[in-house]
């Protein structure tokens, strides 16, 4: 299977440097069209599906691979590899901040630019880390996606989006969760939320500009947390609020 159908990538722009961009949770490329064509003029730039998510191959998901975001970065470095990535740009949201991170680490060169939006290396609190989710309310909302899928969406994703004076945006993320395969969402929710990466941000040597919303909603308090990447006190990471 060829890696272009697998993730159902679409290849613009012009330039020598290639603009990656991933999405999140429950989302697919369609989250990037306010945002990519403004790179197109000087970038050569990627958009895909992770495996499970919009128009991508449903047939290459595999229970164990993807049960860890590594499987997730494999990906990423196996289509960089593809189109011939060197010093390119990714733009990861959310969990594919991470992901961007963790293939950054796997293929040195193949990333220099690590842009995240909204990214946390952990979502459960340890001791005097706070992920913004205890363990149990994980839990919970893991088991409430399972129990119901579609309820979940409608619920949860109009808090996830935030900006209740535009509902259409809730809307449209409510019909993004609810495409995705409810057995495929609950695997990857559960990849996603029960996920650790804190002792890879030491190990990323890509300059690093990360994005987090002033907005009080769920995921708010990732901020402080991925101010830690500074107390590595390397130059090339860096923290807007």
């Amino acid at each position: 299977m060829s890696v272009l159908k697998r993730n159902n990538m679409i290849l613009a722009g012009q330039g020598a440097r290639a603009m990656m961009f991933a999405h999140g949770f429950g989302c697919d490329q369609n989250m990037w069209r306010f945002v990519e064509p403004a790179f197109r003029d000087g970038y050569r730039t990627v958009l895909f599906d992770h495996v499970g998510a919009g128009r991508s191959d449903l047939s290459a998901f595999e229970e164990a691979k993807y049960s860890d975001l590594r499987g997730y970065a494999a990906d990423v470095v196996e289509i960089g590899q593809e189109l011939g990535f060197e010093s390119a740009v990714f733009v990861g949201h959310s969990v594919s901040a991470m992901i961007g991170a963790l293939a950054s680490i796997e293929a040195p060169g193949m990333f220099d630019k690590l842009i995240m939006v909204g990214p946390s290396p952990r979502y459960i609190d340890d001791g005097d880390y706070l992920g913004g989710f205890s363990a149990t309310q994980i839990e919970e909302l893991l088991s409430s996606l399972a129990d119901n899928h579609l309820g979940w969406s409608a619920a949860m994703a109009p808090v996830i989006m935030g900006n209740s004076d535009r509902p259409e945006l809730g809307d449209e993320l409510t019909n993004s969760f609810c495409r995705t395969d409810p057995e495929i969402a609950r695997h990857f929710a559960r990849t996603t939320f029960t996920s650790d990466n804190r002792a890879d941000l030491r190990k990323v040597e890509a300059d690093t500009l990360i994005l987090q919303t002033r907005e009080p909603h769920w995921v708010c308090r990732r901020a402080q947390l991925l101010r830690r990447m500074s107390r590595h006190e390397q130059d090339n990471k860096q923290v807007l609020p």
